[in-house]
């Protein structure tokens, strides 16, 4: 993971939600959608890199897609994988910058 192109690899997008945004205030967390496949360690080191933090802990959530139907046909949304990022007390991630 020595280039960036790694970096979004892993890390997919913010997951910015109603809750998403009470964790940030409360307890300094920031979650992301990340690849399936990836890693704590891998996660970790992809935000430490990519956004210049010091990442305490990480959490991850494996999400199972719906069913979901329209009309007669009957599918499944893709599964996904969430990463709850706890970062070190001061530090911040600001997705929304202000002009």
């Amino acid at each position: 993971m020595s280039d960036l192109g790694g970096l979004f690899q892993v890390l997919h997008s913010p997951w910015v939600t109603e809750k998403a945004t009470f964790c940030l205030g409360q307890g300094n967390q920031v979650i992301f959608k990340v690849a399936p496949t990836a890693n704590k360690w891998q996660i970790k080191a992809a935000v430490e890199k990519m956004f210049k933090v010091d990442v305490l802990a990480v959490q991850t959530v494996s999400m199972q897609g719906k069913q979901k139907r329209v009309g007669k046909v009957a599918g499944q949304r893709k599964d996904w994988k969430k990463a709850i990022v706890r970062l070190k007390a001061g530090q911040s991630i600001d997705f929304f910058e202000k002009s």
